[in-house]
């Protein structure tokens, strides 16, 4: 007989600190990710609301949020375009006000059609963002005085189009649009998710989206790397004023008459989702993936704090507190992150 010899089996421990390696790259991987904190808070945010108001999560709120988000979430993507380049665009809610009341008053006054009253919207809204970005790039006007400019004037216009009245009997195309569902799904709702992905291909899976981070990154870099920099930036800039024009006729839509008092006042929600999303106010960084959760964050609140019978006085009070952690914690971030990687 010969003696048969047995190895002892043991668990390399290679493979049990390669598993803890693993998981510490990823859980790192999420922490340097603005986008997971923001999405980390829209759970968080709904689910402590939805527990203490139960209406929240109904399917009719639900639905009015969808229709809300769309506001906010299309007028943030266009906002943040701009951003990217190192640029701002103040102009994108009273702009959208005037592509409202332009649509209503080429159909009701002047007896247009709804489909070529909202295409001329659309074209006149992107020649306003051409000139933005035109005079940005050949006259180097500061973008904020430039789209601050278009703020006041489309304000005024607004007014004087109407004489300070709203405009009423607009076609029930807009109404159809703005009200209706898809699958129980608000049809805005969809606009917002269709934008959303269109954005997200551009920047994430095209050269152009490249070279619109590049723009924002370093100008000077991007310009020796022979990328076209004044197409870019004029690019984002007809981009966003178009977006704002689709946020204007979708909501005259939703109330069914054209108020000139609707629209001032939605560029600051919009540039506080695009910065709540992580990208950057001095260009070059940021995903649209963050864009879109920091527009649903800021509408759970806002929408919660509504269902929380909290007085209105406070509301923007909480807002802006909300905004202002985002912005802390994302700066405390990006500063350790910062740190660690130099």
């Amino acid at each position: 007989m010969t003696a048969q010899s047995t190895v002892p089996q043991t668990t390399p421990p290679t493979s049990q600190a390669s598993a803890r390696g693993a998981a510490g790259r990823v859980l790192r991987r999420l922490a340097e990710s603005p986008e997971a904190g923001v999405v980390l808070a829209c759970v968080v945010v709904f689910i402590v609301i939805a527990i203490n108001a139960p209406t929240y999560k109904s399917v009719g709120n639900l639905q009015v949020m969808g229709r809300d988000l769309s506001q906010t979430g299309i007028l943030a993507i266009g906002e943040s375009l701009v951003i990217l380049t190192g640029g701002i665009d103040l102009s994108v809610g009273a702009l959208a006000g005037l592509a409202g009341i332009l649509a209503a008053w080429f159909n009701v006054n002047q007896g247009i059609p709804a489909v070529p009253a909202i295409l001329i919207t659309l074209i006149i809204c992107g020649a306003v963002g051409f000139w933005h970005g035109s005079m940005v790039t050949r006259l180097n006007v500061p973008p904020f005085v430039i789209t601050l400019v278009t703020y006041t004037t489309a304000q005024g216009l607004s007014l004087a189009i109407t004489s300070g009245t709203p405009i009423n009997g607009i076609s029930a195309l807009f109404a159809n649009v703005s009200t209706g569902y898809l699958w129980q799904i608000p049809i805005p709702a969809l606009f917002f998710v269709g934008v959303a992905l269109i954005a997200w291909f551009v920047l994430e899976r095209t050269y152009i989206g490249r070279q619109v981070y590049a723009v924002g990154g370093n100008k000077e870099a991007a310009r020796l790397a022979g990328i076209p920099i004044r197409r870019r930036i004029v690019g984002t800039y007809v981009a966003s004023a178009l977006l704002a024009g689709l946020v204007g006729m979708v909501e005259i839509g939703r109330m069914n008459v054209a108020d000139p008092s609707v629209g001032p006042g939605w560029e600051l929600i919009a540039i506080a989702a695009a910065v709540v999303g992580g990208v950057s106010l001095f260009g070059g960084e940021g995903r649209i993936v963050g864009v879109a959760a920091g527009a649903i964050l800021l509408e759970f609140i806002a929408n919660g704090l509504l269902a929380l019978h909290v007085s209105p006085y406070y509301q923007q009070v909480v807002q802006g507190a909300v905004l202002g952690i985002a912005i802390l914690l994302d700066r405390v971030r990006a500063s350790y992150f910062g740190r660690g990687r130099r």
